[in-house]
């Protein structure tokens, strides 16, 4: 893969975190798929080493909690045993993201029960200083997890939402209308003011916005769990170092004081060098 140009090599990476598919990069930058897929494996390995050893000793005040669902191969009812042995169905990504710096603090690749909502909170607590409130979903598998996780040293509050039925018999592709929340105090003493997950459901939009393998009804959806995984730790490197938030007016690692620039697409291509 070295020998491969680093100005290609920066142009196929521009092109998978801007949502395109692995087969339309490979024609638009004139490259084969199995190059773009060594890129990706690559780049999604470095990325995650590099997220796992600088994203640490971060103060947050507010962190929002939310699961994002996509699958591998085959949704989970369509997915014989043998292709669910090997990581086809359904797959969820853990987010947890700092509401006032917007920077991704901690993600994981997995399902969706009580183990993997325990691996993701100790994660979480592992980088981040001080005490923070917490606010996720009405999911159940919170509710023993957080405090485990980080102690005493926690506000957290569950945020669950109301939907009504819908009354229209074509609505299968939309969204129920949300007609109220219910907020439950869990531990200590939450901020009701701060109770929301707001910012980081948009981020899941972003998120099924610039990762292909994250839009509904195609088929540009992941064959392989290790590639999705490496895909995650791609954008999420992007997301944090590399995109300006129109907010923000800086990345969310800038503004949460992990780092002092802009990355460009040439420095996180060579972190594979």
């Amino acid at each position: 893969m070295n020998r491969l140009p680093l100005s290609k090599r920066v142009q196929i990476l521009g092109m998978l975190v801007e949502g395109n598919s692995l087969r339309a990069t490979a024609r638009l930058a004139n490259v084969s798929i199995n190059t773009v897929t060594k890129l990706l494996v690559d780049l999604g390995t470095v990325c995650y080493a590099f997220h796992d050893t600088n994203v640490r000793r971060v103060r947050v005040r507010r962190m929002q909690c939310d699961e994002i669902w996509a699958f591998v191969g085959a949704k989970a009812k369509n997915a014989s045993p043998e292709k669910k042995a090997q990581g086809w169905g359904d797959v969820w990504t853990w987010v947890g993201m700092d509401a006032d710096t917007k920077l991704c603090i901690g993600y994981m690749v997995g399902g969706r029960d009580g183990w993997w909502a325990t691996e993701f909170m100790r994660d979480c607590a592992s980088r981040i200083n001080g005490r923070v409130q917490i606010t996720t979903d009405g999911h159940r598998a919170y509710l023993d997890v957080v405090e485990d996780a980080f102690g005493s040293d926690v506000d957290y509050a569950q945020l669950h939402k109301i939907y009504g039925a819908s009354e229209e018999p074509d609505t299968r592709y939309s969204p129920p209308q949300c007609i109220g929340c219910d907020m439950k105090t869990v531990s200590s003493n939450p901020d009701p003011k701060h109770v929301s997950t707001s910012y980081v459901e948009r981020r899941s939009l972003t998120m099924r916005m610039n990762m292909r393998r994250f839009t509904r009804l195609t088929n540009g959806f992941s064959k392989k769990i290790e590639n999705f995984g490496h895909s995650v730790s791609l954008h999420y490197m992007w997301y944090n170092f590399a995109r300006v938030h129109k907010t923000l007016r800086v990345t969310p690692a800038m503004e949460a004081g992990i780092s002092d620039h802009v990355w460009r697409f040439e420095e996180i291509v060579l972190l594979t060098s």
